[in-house]
């Protein structure tokens, strides 16, 4: 058995997944709709800040967190940017999944 082909083979099952399929197709709907993207790139951008700042043992900034939450109450009245962070969502567990089955595989 080689490594690399069952890597490609796992590659090709995760393309082939609903949850990948249905994300794939939603990130390229909100590609082409510019109000939805810029609103998904801006909460994108204040939760790393969000996450940086807890990581590094610090209170958040009260307007970045009041600016994400108002961000994500906007973002949850588009249906589509809903729908991608949904998707996205799915195919991040599945991910996650993943990572946990390979890494239990090797005692980690």
């Amino acid at each position: 058995m080689n490594v690399y082909d069952e890597a490609h083979s796992l590659a090709k099952a995760i393309k082939e997944s609903n949850e990948f399929k249905e994300f794939d197709r939603l990130r390229k709907a909100v590609d082409t709709d510019k109000e939805s993207a810029d609103m998904l790139k801006e909460m994108q951008e204040l939760q790393m800040q969000l996450q940086a700042a807890q990581l590094a043992g610090q209170e958040p900034d009260k307007d970045l967190f009041s600016r994400f939450q108002s961000l994500s109450t906007m973002v949850a009245t588009k249906p589509l940017a809903a729908q991608y962070l949904q998707a996205q969502g799915a195919f991040m567990v599945m991910m996650n999944d993943v990572f946990a089955i390979i890494g239990d595989a090797m005692g980690m």
